[in-house]
């Protein structure tokens, strides 16, 4: 399919770019999408909490109270998961919660996503383009140009630019990434995206069927 390319200013260049099918116009696979995201989520997991159980509470080990005449239950330690203060029965403990997918899988993830996001019309293809410094007032205007300026916006670039990533370090609704390190959590979570004519070019070499 054929979309129009736009300047930094949001106007159109009088030029169109051929978006693969195969890429960003597949009927989009919704568990693919699940299990990619799913897994992104729990990788970033810390996964450091931690509840004492009873051998780790602080307190004495001797009886409470005789263990018969009492008319009550035998209480044998303070530490008792039952009493204020006491233990968590089966509490949680440190754990990895990352797990890992086949990688077809999740290449079949990020082309579902990427055509929700064709069919929706929340991608705009851009020329490619530099800043002469890093200044947020830059990305700001190209925001602008676009009407996104407080939509969640994700800009995808062809290569590594550290003056785009740094305009955009200190706008919260603004994410720089590069086009090969696209991922289905970061497509999805973006109201719009802001592709670049290169980074189209990488994003269709990466994920196309080698024949």
């Amino acid at each position: 399919m054929e979309v129009e390319v736009y300047n930094i200013s949001g106007s159109k260049v009088n030029r169109k770019v051929n978006l693969d099918d195969s890429v960003f116009g597949i009927t989009p696979n919704d568990h693919a999408i699940y299990l990619d995201v799913k897994q992104h989520m729990a990788n970033e997991r810390q996964g450091t909490h931690k509840a004492l159980e009873k051998s780790e509470v602080s307190g004495s080990t001797r009886k409470l109270k005789r263990q018969k005449g009492t008319g009550g239950a035998r209480a044998g330690s303070i530490k008792n998961p039952l009493f204020r203060g006491g233990a968590r029965i089966f509490g949680p403990r440190p754990r990895d919660y990352s797990f890992k997918l086949n990688k077809k899988l999740k290449k079949l993830a990020r082309i579902s996503a990427l055509s929700y996001k064709v069919k929706e019309e929340k991608i705009q293809v851009v020329e490619d383009f530099s800043f002469e410094q890093p200044k947020t007032k830059q990305i700001i205007d190209l925001l602008k140009g676009f009407s996104l300026t407080y939509q969640k916006t994700l800009v995808i670039v062809p290569g590594s630019d550290k003056k785009i990533t740094l305009s955009a370090r200190n706008l919260e609704n603004v994410m720089v990434i590069q086009a090969s390190d696209i991922n289905t959590y970061d497509i999805l979570n973006a109201d719009n995206l802001l592709i670049t004519e290169g980074s189209v070019r990488i994003i269709e070499e990466q994920h196309k069927e080698k024949a």
